[in-house]
């Protein structure tokens, strides 16, 4: 959150590897991958196949990685231009200018 308000207040701090809000971002990511790959699995076992519940967390996921994966490919394209810094090429080659 301080990485946010600092953002907002035009102060933020430079990051090599990602900033706090990425980060988060990433980690959110992850979890939602996580919950999308066990719950489609979890689909295959006898005792959850056709349970409804499930289906409906796994298409939920899903769709909310979808959402998530969105907002950060926006947001790497807002801070490109904010920062003047081509983050799709860092990303791509694992390097940023110093």
């Amino acid at each position: 959150m301080g990485y946010l308000r600092a953002r907002l207040a035009g102060t933020p701090r430079r990051y090599l590897g990602h900033n706090p809000a990425g980060g988060a971002m990433i980690l959110v990511l992850l979890g939602l991958l996580v919950a999308v790959a066990g719950s489609g699995i979890a689909m295959t076992f006898d005792s959850l196949w056709g349970n409804h519940l499930v289906e409906e967390f796994h298409e939920t996921a899903a769709n909310a990685l979808l959402v998530f994966a969105g907002v950060h490919v926006g947001a790497v394209l807002l801070m490109s231009l904010l920062d003047r810094e081509n983050l799709i090429r860092a990303m791509i080659t694992g390097k940023k200018r110093l």
